[in-house]
């Protein structure tokens, strides 16, 4: 399972965001080691504190060494395919970079991306890659 930045974020500062069966899917990817995030996702992060759009009472790269130390979530590279396949993504999605990375890399690694982003589930509505609603 591929968290998007902001459930990587619900999860470690607001959980009682992510619903109740998401939480139980994302503990259970968490305890079999199959819960992973973007290495996009340290830039999102990090660009969203710079930007004063996030707080995490810590600066961004202790957060998340901590946050990722913790959970044991993976961090999965941006690999020549994936970088390829963002650019190029069948259908109709916007053209946020870093959403285009995240839905890449769940793409080509053949996962869901647990998201609550409705560009992100309507692509996936579409077929174009596997997604589960984080509010559930």
């Amino acid at each position: 399972m591929l968290l998007d930045t902001h459930v990587l974020v619900w999860l470690a500062q607001e959980p009682e965001r992510i619903g109740t069966t998401s939480h139980e899917r994302i503990s259970q990817a968490i305890a079999s080691g199959d819960a992973s995030i973007s290495a996009i996702t340290h830039w999102e992060i990090g660009m969203l504190v710079c930007k004063n759009r996030l707080k995490l009472g810590r600066p961004p790269r202790e957060w998340l060494e901590a946050v990722l130390t913790e959970t044991g979530i993976a961090v999965l590279p941006i690999n020549i395919g994936i970088g390829v396949d963002a650019g190029c993504l069948p259908g109709t999605i916007h053209g946020d970079p870093a959403d285009r990375l995240v839905v890449a890399t769940a793409r080509a690694m053949e996962m869901p991306v647990i998201t609550a982003d409705r560009a992100i589930l309507d692509y996936a509505a579409a077929g174009h890659v596997r997604a589960i609603d984080a509010r559930v």
